[in-house]
């Protein structure tokens, strides 16, 4: 039996792991298992220098002597095994070399991450000194979650978790290399097979880096392993885990790479039955988060109608969390995006998608919602149909869509603009709902996005196809001079759509004088020369009818 008190002493271990050395290429008993012994022994022998130098580092310190007791242990299990036969059973002396060889491969591998951190061979006095206490205590919590049992790295995560509370405190431990560590702790091969406590850890530690704008391209380096080890979170682990996996990813999908790469190895039926999971969560709320972005590559969007996806989708619409809901609004938004989505909206409408939306429509209106525009445009989408568009009438929604253009918020207001086109041009007649569209369209020509005034033009021009809204356009005291302005060159809108307008409007006398007197003559002499379409033919129409006393203005 080898008597040694664990010291740490360098030179104390160098004979123990020669002495084991020797005796592993002695033994008569289990011979090729003594082998990794052996290769573990050599692999610390030669570390040995680095680690004695550092053994005032505590970390280094407790290596030295957990090492000193597994090397005794595997010296004395070495001197049973020099017989053929060995004293204890054989089952049991396997096993005990088996554990032998695990602790000294461990034990390895922690001396060569203790060896590679630059941390170490500050004297502690600069540490001290120099560095920040947060980014010592990070860069020690970081080098414990890649050493040591699966127990010590637990509690390294807690205190790690406890650290990253405070959004100060993230940037600093991912610059210390929390985020590869994490990643390893996610592998269920770096961790106990039934470890499920560090992979939920982790996967939390990650989502709280996550949250933090500033770090996401820190998590993007990390790449395929982070993302093939959350989705495997999504299918194996618990639901706290899942949770924690979906909030990460919901970040990191947000690039179309990444999103494919989730959607392509099973993450959406993962994702689906997490929103199948009946009662509203936030789980659920951070499943259809990740959903939506996933629904916005056209390349997922044919693996959402195989795992019949909609209806779950639709579900969480109708019952979910406030957050669930406006994330699955999203996703159906995604999903019925392009012309090609044609199936996918006929089937959102099919599971009953309009009723949700009204009700969410009214949640908004009560206060309870803030993203109105995703309604809207989940109603443009799904009214390329004339059926459907008949029962987005029948519902109530033109009125709500009019009434939007009134919204305080551009986002909204440009929303319903596009709808109002859509509609009107499914519709193919003039709506009495959308009379009171006009108005407000007017309003949008003055606005300071360039986007909201191009929309609107866009909007009202395709309008003027109907004489009703001609009459009623004509009436706006401002409507032909906000147009006018539009054609100033300075004012980035496409002048197709105001010049359309004019046109439409231009048999008038009296809509040709505003027109004349508002500057349209300067603007489209300007523009004719530019060879705009239609600019000179408008110009032309407004010089055969001029008014005594009026002069174009340049």
């Amino acid at each position: 039996m080898v008597d040694a008190e664990p010291t740490g002493d360098g030179e104390e271990l160098r004979r123990l792991l020669t002495s084991l050395s020797a005796a592993a290429e002695d033994v008569q008993s289990f011979r090729g298992r003594w082998s990794s012994v052996s290769v573990s022994a050599a692999r610390l022998s030669a570390a040995l220098d680095d680690l004695d130098r550092l053994k005032s580092f505590p970390l280094v310190a407790e290596l030295l002597c957990s090492l000193l007791q597994a090397a005794s242990s595997a010296l004395d299990l070495a001197v049973l095994c020099r017989t053929p036969d060995p004293p204890s059973a054989r089952l049991h002396t396997q096993s005990n070399i088996a554990a032998a060889s695990a602790a000294l491969q461990q034990l390895a591998a922690d001396a060569d991450v203790l060896r590679r951190s630059d941390a170490l061979f500050d004297p502690p006095e600069e540490g001290s000194r120099h560095r920040e206490p947060v980014r010592e205590e990070a860069r020690s919590l970081v080098i414990r979650l890649q050493i040591g049992s699966p127990e010590s790295r637990i509690a390294a995560l807690d205190s790690l978790l406890d650290l990253l509370r405070d959004d100060k405190n993230v940037m600093a431990t991912v610059e210390q290399g929390a985020v590869p560590a994490l990643v390893r702790l996610l592998d269920s091969v770096s961790v106990a097979a039934s470890c499920h406590e560090a992979r939920e850890k982790a996967a939390a530690a990650i989502a709280r880096i996550s949250a933090v704008p500033s770090c996401h391209h820190l998590l993007t380096t990390e790449g395929l392993p982070l993302l093939h080890h959350l989705a495997r979170v999504l299918e194996s682990d618990g639901g706290v885990a899942k949770e924690k996996a979906c909030l990460a990813l919901q970040t990191l999908t947000q690039t179309r790479d990444n999103a494919l790469i989730i959607g392509s190895r099973g993450g959406i039926a993962a994702l689906l039955e997490i929103c199948r999971g009946g009662t509203p969560s936030s789980a659920q709320a951070a499943a259809a988060a990740v959903l939506k972005n996933l629904a916005a590559a056209q390349e997922l969007r044919q693996k959402f109608a195989e795992e019949n996806g909609v209806p779950v989708i639709v579900g969480v619409l109708a019952s979910g969390t406030p957050l669930a809901r406006e994330n699955a609004l999203s996703c159906l938004c995604n999903l019925s995006s392009s012309e090609e989505s044609q199936n996918i909206k006929v089937s959102i409408f099919k599971e009953g998608a309009l009723e949700s939306l009204k009700n969410y429509w009214e949640a908004v209106e009560a206060g309870e919602h803030q993203n109105l525009e995703l309604g809207i445009r989940l109603v443009r989408n799904l009214a390329c149909f004339r059926y459907i568009a008949e029962a987005i009438a029948a519902s109530g929604f033109l009125l709500r869509v009019t009434s939007a253009l009134e919204s305080s918020r551009p986002g909204a207001r440009t929303e319903a603009a596009m709808a109002v086109a859509e509609l009107s041009s499914v519709f193919g007649r003039a709506r009495k709902e959308f009379e009171g569209a006009v108005t407000p369209l007017v309003r949008m020509l003055e606005a300071k996005s360039m986007e909201e005034k191009e929309v609107a033009a866009k909007v009202v021009a395709s309008l003027m196809s109907f004489p009703v809204y001609q009459r009623l356009l004509r009436k706006e005291e401002k409507g032909i001079v906000n147009i006018v302005q539009l054609l100033d060159h300075s004012v980035l809108v496409d002048k197709k759509f105001p010049i359309s307008i004019l046109v439409s409007i231009s048999k008038s006398r009296k809509c040709r004088k505003q027109m004349v007197a508002a500057g349209a003559c300067g603007y489209l002499q300007k523009l004719a020369i530019m060879e705009v379409d239609r600019a000179k033919k408008l110009l032309e129409d407004l010089g055969r009818g001029k008014i005594l006393g009026v002069f174009p203005r340049t």
